[in-house]
């Protein structure tokens, strides 16, 4: 059995990181007003992003800012801005630094969906940022919603298998008013984490626990033969996820889950938290 990383480091090797496919599921569980619960296989990219800059030919099979059956863009990250100007990565380093973070100089991982086909959906992201030591230095989860909106927490002084918190300030679903806060917890296991990675995402209003959800995957190299694997099992995997939002928006419905107008969108596009705050 692989062992697991010690909390909130992550053994360092350097720049030099290949990216990884994740196997695994995606759940959700609501418990008020009404129960609904859904279970899903799916499959997500684990993209070292400093190698990528560095070494854009270690994206290996995976179409990294061009077209491709399996793909990454960097316009679908951050504020959009295309690669020749930084892309994604500089955006996240300058949402590091307008915070003080100055000593995450390490590899920073990017938990994502990829453009299948040309087509993106991606409700949710995570940025690992670590140290040059290989710890962990801070998590930022990027949130989408089917507006076209999009924010970010970020969870300073993280460490993994510890829960840390964040008051909800961004509308994602109808069915969820803007208030309380979400708990998340993340896991990597093995060698660098790349054995596999575990993300909780509760959802907490005044009255207790309303949403459970999370996703879970074994990672390993992506490959031609795993990007064939995972092309074969979910050839619509990002139109996927946009269709199962859709339908359970529908049950949720007709289960007469109080819907909630969309208020305005945050002023700041950033929402700070730490591993302090319970």
């Amino acid at each position: 059995m692989t062992p697991a990383a010690a909390p909130g480091h992550v053994p360092h090797i350097g720049f030099g990181h290949v990216p990884h496919i994740g196997f695994g599921h995606v759940w959700h569980t609501r418990l008020r007003p009404r129960q609904h619960r859904f279970s899903v296989p799916t499959f997500f990219l684990m993209l070292p992003m400093r190698t990528l800059r560095a070494q854009p030919q270690a994206a290996g099979v995976l179409a990294l800012n061009r077209a491709g059956v399996l793909a990454f863009r960097d316009a679908d990250h951050g504020d959009g801005s295309d690669p020749r100007h930084g892309g994604a990565l500089a955006w996240l380093e300058a949402l590091l630094h307008a915070d003080g973070i100055t000593d995450a100089q390490g590899e920073i991982w990017l938990q994502c969906y990829p453009r299948v086909l040309g087509y993106s959906f991606k409700p949710v992201s995570f940025w690992y940022c670590h140290r040059s030591d290989g710890s962990l230095r801070a998590i930022v989860a990027e949130v989408n919603n089917t507006f076209g909106e999009r924010h970010a927490y970020l969870l300073d002084q993280p460490r993994y298998g510890q829960e840390l918190q964040a008051r909800k300030a961004f509308h994602v679903s109808p069915f969820c008013a803007v208030e309380g806060g979400y708990r998340f917890e993340f896991r990597r296991i093995g060698p660098e984490g790349l054995g596999s990675a575990r993300v909780r995402i509760d959802y907490h209003d005044a009255e207790g626990p309303v949403l459970l959800t999370g996703m879970a995957g074994r990672l390993e190299p992506l490959t031609a033969a795993s990007r064939r694997r995972a092309l074969w099992r979910y050839p619509l995997l990002t139109l996927g996820v946009m269709a199962r939002i859709l339908w359970n928006a529908l049950l949720l419905w007709l289960k007469h889950v109080p819907f909630h107008a969309k208020p305005a969108a945050p002023v700041l596009p950033v929402s700070r938290s730490s591993s302090s705050e319970h």
